[in-house]
């Protein structure tokens, strides 16, 4: 295997077959210790983060597979924390998509003026430029065009497909009693054809997610949505 990445949250390495591993890791997104998804830095080391990650990435990704939605996904071996799945060409230099329905984190934070903690926003999707120095600034469909980081017609299905997978998601989660307060997506294109696809991961690290008002941590939520399964 070769290295070709190393994240915040997993490295990527190459293998021969072509496709690439995913080796998830303890660390966190977060600042001064405390967890939060939405944060450029990783703030803390929580045992066993990586493999509850996979789990709940494997378990969703498998939900889309059955439910007919591309991603990049193969398989996944949980014991060793390393995820197989196609190559994918990121937009850009990345991008993150969140889909957000109720209004918390960086919304309330820049629409405060107008937005209450906590309200309903059916689903709202925006999209962001992965950029740590810039603190991954939102940016319009227009601005993406323009700069050629994707087209107009791509981000038609960027957005489709983020809301189908957030509302797989949501469903899922709404068995086990959990509402879903926001979500981030990464997307990519794989293949001859540049076929939009689902990348990445989809854990705890990387939603926001509360069960009778009280938001659940990552490792929790993992052992509450696989209890049973």
């Amino acid at each position: 295997m070769k290295l070709m990445y190393k994240g915040k949250t997993k490295d990527v390495f190459a293998l021969d077959n072509g496709h690439y591993l995913l080796k998830f890791k303890d660390d966190v997104t977060g600042e001064n210790g405390v967890f939060d998804p939405g944060a450029n830095t990783v703030g803390l080391v929580m045992e066993g983060a990586g493999r509850a990650g996979l789990s709940l990435t494997k378990f969703f990704f498998e939900k889309l597979r059955e439910a007919g939605i591309p991603t990049h996904y193969i398989d996944a071996n949980i014991e060793e924390a390393v995820m197989t799945v196609k190559p994918a060409t990121v937009f850009g230099k990345g991008l993150e998509v969140i889909c957000r329905y109720r209004a918390v984190g960086s919304f309330l934070r820049r629409y405060g003026l107008y937005a209450e903690e906590g309200q309903s926003l059916d689903g709202f999707v925006e999209v962001t430029l992965k950029d740590d120095e810039r603190l991954d600034p939102p940016i319009s469909k227009d601005a993406l065009d323009m700069l050629g980081i994707l087209s107009a017609d791509e981000y038609e299905t960027l957005k489709d497909l983020t809301k189908k997978i957030s509302d797989v998601i949501k469903a899922e989660m709404s068995i086990k009693g959990i509402e879903l307060y926001d979500i981030k997506l990464e997307f990519g294109r794989v293949d001859k054809d540049k076929q939009i696809v689902l990348i990445d991961e989809i854990s705890g690290g990387n939603m926001r997610a509360y069960k009778d008002g009280n938001y659940i941590e990552p490792l929790e939520l993992e052992k509450m949505m696989l209890e049973g399964n």
